[in-house]
């Protein structure tokens, strides 16, 4: 045998089925890998891209000139920015009142917290006696 081939034959720390170079141990098949917060951002990025290009699709197509009146104004706006803009319109129409919703909760929950921060907690259960005082 020459050295080449005494080379390729010996045992690289790659071919170590115990684990990596470092002593770790390999992972093993089937293992979830835990779900991270970047991970989570990263799915949201993508999924927001696609409707992003989805939107762009529908009001490049629909480019027709539509005439639009609102409270005595008037203009002539492409049908697809017409009806897109209707549609943010109503999600703030029905963002509105969660918001407020929301902000009444939280008054309400701080209102209660510092009501009760002064005080100490009170005890649901009685104080059990020792059964061996007796």
């Amino acid at each position: 045998m020459t050295a080449a081939q005494d080379h390729q034959d010996a045992p690289t720390p790659d071919d170590d089925h115990t684990g990596h170079s470092d002593g770790t141990p390999p992972a093993q098949a089937g293992t979830a890998v835990p779900r991270s917060r970047t991970g989570g951002l990263w799915v949201a990025a993508v999924a927001f891209a696609a409707v992003l290009l989805l939107l762009l699709i529908f009001v490049l197509q629909n480019g027709q000139r539509v005439d639009v009146s609102f409270l005595g104004i008037h203009g002539s706006l492409p049908l697809g920015v017409a009806l897109l803009l209707a549609a943010v319109f109503g999600v703030l129409l029905v963002a509105l009142p969660g918001t407020a919703r929301i902000v009444q909760l939280r008054m309400l929950g701080r209102r209660r917290g510092r009501r009760t921060a002064g005080t100490p907690p009170i005890d649901r259960e009685p104080p059990r006696e020792d059964p061996a005082r007796r």
